[in-house]
């Protein structure tokens, strides 16, 4: 199994594209931190956001049944998909049922969760991403590597290359305003020709049966307003109850992800166009067994603001995809072992546990408590590596008893000082891979504090 570390090891082989990607994306929580500044009442909007969430997880049943009331009621068919699979199908039956051909599609997790392109295009149906990082990873065939900026791990001179094989722009051209520029025209197309446009939901207003979508960018409006056929995809975890709660979720929003006071577009969708055909597609896909887990079912607070990314020390070192799975970073490492436990068994340990995460989250996660949590329960389900296992127990041993931890301290000096370096960064040695022991201290603290009393 390729884990995190080995992916991020080949991350870091590029040290310049590594420094760059850790100072972008400080710079993003640097912006975060001084808009967020400007509204006193910050934390008193994450306090409310949390809240909010926190009772919507509670009545699940009843807000995700009256937004589906309230949707029909305005002239929306709602639909329900258990799983990836039955998400799929259901979207694949609206696009035959209408016959369309030309799909185009706006931002959306969900969507990459459940594999929805690579499923159509097996289909012979192509859908084009028109999220502008969406589409340069889609001409890559590569996944997002942030919730909010998914193609963030690549340089212009990588885009230009790209659109230079994809558009015919001209080559070794990386100027930004060509290249979108490029992009626009090529996009403009694929809206004017659309019969159908995906979406994701941002929020799904419960009380009013509406779904809100916000973008920087204006394709989601493009979309829908062009083709004929809207298909709005959410996760069970996207209700919020009420309309006047909707403004504490995009005064954070924004500002949070990329350091805005708010979405260049925040769009209300809740009924068809005259002669339109209007779709909700509700979806669960595991979320259901999150919510009866009480230790991580606050992970479905998750608005996807990529805050928690953003001051990650781990991720803005070591790349979005180094983690293998569609969310990334801190919340991505809580999500995950949810989802196949197994296979991203390593996650919850690429964490420094330092916090910042949970800091930063404008619903108040706390995240890293559940990457701790995660820890304690794959060591007791022995998921974790027999060396870890062994060296932790070792490392309790030790420190658990005054006489033993003096001893091993003594022994561990003497060996650095002493032990050939060959012996010290053995194979199995997986720490010290990546770091170097510092170099002993004369004394212990113990020692020198034994003697400063005596004097």
């Amino acid at each position: 199994m390729t884990t995190h570390a080995r992916r991020a090891r080949q991350f870091l082989a590029n040290k310049s594209r590594a420094d760059w990607h850790d100072r972008t994306l400080w710079f993003v929580r640097q912006k975060r931190d001084r808009i967020a500044a400007t509204v006193p009442e910050w934390e008193n909007l994450r306090e409310q956001a949390s809240r909010i969430k926190k009772e919507a997880l509670a009545n699940l049943d009843v807000y995700l049944e009256q937004l589906e009331t309230e949707a029909i009621r305005n002239g929306v068919r709602v639909l329900w998909a258990k799983d990836a699979g039955a998400f799929n199908r259901i979207v694949l039956d609206i696009i035959r049922q209408h016959g369309a051909k030309n799909i185009v599609k706006s931002k959306s997790m969900l969507t990459e969760e459940c594999g929805l392109n690579r499923f159509l295009h097996s289909k012979g149906i192509e859908v084009v991403d028109t999220d502008l990082g969406e589409r340069i990873i889609q001409f890559r065939q590569e996944m997002p590597s942030h919730i909010v900026l998914p193609a963030i791990h690549l340089k212009k001179e990588e885009i230009g290359e790209t659109f230079h094989e994809k558009l015919g722009t001209e080559k070794g051209a990386s100027d930004p305003s060509y290249l979108t520029q490029a992009a626009r025209r090529h996009l403009r197309e694929k809206f004017l020709a659309a019969d159908m446009a995906l979406t994701g939901v941002n929020f799904a207003v419960a009380e009013t049966g509406t779904v809100v979508v916000c973008t920087n960018e204006g394709n989601a409006d493009m979309g829908v307003h062009a083709a004929p056929v809207q298909v709005h995809c959410m996760g069970i975890e996207k209700i919020i109850p009420k309309q006047e709660d909707l403004g504490i979720f995009t005064r954070l929003l924004a500002r949070n992800a990329t350091g805005q006071a708010v979405t260049t577009y925040t769009s209300h969708y809740r009924k068809p166009k005259p002669g339109g055909a209007m779709y909700i597609v509700i979806v669960d896909n595991g979320r259901s067994k999150y919510l009866g887990h009480p230790k991580y079912n606050d992970s479905l607070k998750c608005i996807r603001c990529g805050g928690c990314l953003n001051t990650c020390p781990v991720y803005r070192r070591s790349g979005g995809h180094s983690y293998g799975y569609v969310i990334p970073g801190p919340i991505g490492s809580i999500l995950a072992p949810q989802k196949d436990v197994q296979k991203y068994r390593d996650l919850p340990f690429a964490s420094s546990l330092c916090g910042s995460c949970s800091n930063v989250c404008p619903v108040k996660i706390a995240i890293h408590e559940q990457l701790y949590f995660w820890r304690q329960d794959l060591t007791r389900q022995k998921r974790t590596s027999f060396i870890k296992r062994f060296s932790m127990k070792a490392t309790g041993f030790f420190l658990s008893e005054n006489t033993r931890y003096n001893f091993i301290g003594i022994m561990a000096r003497w060996a650095i000082r002493y032990v050939p370096r060959g012996l010290l960064y053995l194979p199995f040695n997986v720490w010290g891979r990546g770091r170097e022991l510092p170099a002993p201290p004369a004394q212990s603290f113990k020692q020198w504090y034994r003697r400063r009393v005596k004097s």
